[in-house]
């Protein structure tokens, strides 16, 4: 058996290992990290920095699809986009989309949440009917919804004659007269997006403790006494989380409005993200479109900053 002072020796004779001689990759935390961050990056300059470039410099040039020829024009297409009435419409119907279409989807989606957490008997059957709207291709549950809000064959037109809301011949016209187009269009996103405002509010409530809970119910606290004193300041921060997204979603969004009324009638349900491809995809004026695609970055920044200025003082505060 080896004594302590042939040890010593035995280890002094072995070369010295240097530090990070032998290191591999995974030990290396600054090239892990920007391994790590590369897909991320790439993806953000391939689909997200570069599109920006290409709209802002379309924006400033002549660019039409039958001459692809690139001149410098400066701020000509914003002139143009300001003296365009439709371009102040879109703008209005915008804010207006948006603003209703997050006030119903917030509620509604704390609606759905508190059910979806409830135990009860089929509650998965629940969950599926929820989501299937989100889950459903855009297109596809559009079209669905343009059968159902049809003028003449409509299902919704049946049932409120079958109750007498309605005369024998009486018709709504829900996606011709201009006030119902925008309400109709509003309900359809609504629909959509609920359940992903639904889905991401219920990680807020399922992170509450139980005990403050049952501490509350104890001290004799009733429902809607828990609700807005505990659930609702708890989960406020998801819930501008899930107002943000859509608020994303709803700025950006043209598939409802392009299947149901293709901005009609009359341009009274157009909005930026549409009138900007119809300018810019099937009019052929890419740089008149690009002008206007641009006025959805500082709305939605501004949107932005201030859900998260929220966020923000609810977490300090």
């Amino acid at each position: 058996m080896a004594t302590a002072t042939e040890q010593a020796q035995a280890a002094r004779r072995e070369p010295p290992v240097r530090p990070g001689a032998r290191r591999r990759l995974s030990d290396r935390e600054g090239a892990l990290a920007w391994t790590f961050m590369l897909p991320s990056v790439i993806y953000i300059i391939a689909l997200v920095a570069l599109p920006f470039g290409l709209a802002i410099a379309f924006a400033v040039s002549d660019v039409s699809a039958g001459d692809p020829s690139y001149d410098y024009v400066g701020m000509l297409n914003f002139e143009r986009a300001f003296d365009d009435p439709v371009f102040w419409r879109s703008l209005g119907n915008t804010l207006i989309f948006t603003g209703i279409s997050m006030v119903l989807i917030v509620l509604l989606g704390k609606v759905l949440a508190n059910i979806l957490v409830a135990n009860f008997k089929g509650k998965w059957l629940v969950r599926f009917l929820v989501l299937l709207p989100w889950t459903t291709p855009v297109a596809l549950s559009s079209i669905s919804w343009l059968w159902l809000l049809d003028s003449i064959y409509s299902p919704i037109d049946w049932v409120l004659r079958l109750f007498g809301f309605l005369g024998p011949n009486d018709n709504m016209y829900w996606l011709g007269e201009p006030n119902l187009a925008m309400g109709s269009i509003i309900a359809v996103h609504v629909w959509r997006l609920t359940p992903l405002a639904a889905v991401i509010m219920i990680a807020g409530l399922v992170a509450i403790p139980k005990d403050i809970d049952e501490a509350a119910r104890v001290d004799g606290a009733g429902y809607w006494r828990r609700m807005f004193e505990i659930t609702i300041p708890m989960v406020l921060p998801v819930v501008a989380v899930s107002a943000l997204f859509g608020a994303i979603f709803t700025f950006t969004d043209m598939a409802v409005v392009r299947v149901l009324t293709r901005g009609g009638p009359n341009d009274s349900t157009q909005v930026l993200a549409s009138w900007a491809f119809y300018r810019g995809i099937e009019g052929g004026d890419v740089a008149q479109g690009a002008a206007v695609a641009l006025f959805l970055f500082p709305l939605l920044l501004a949107a932005a900053i201030a859900i998260l200025r929220v966020v923000r003082r609810i977490e300090v505060g």
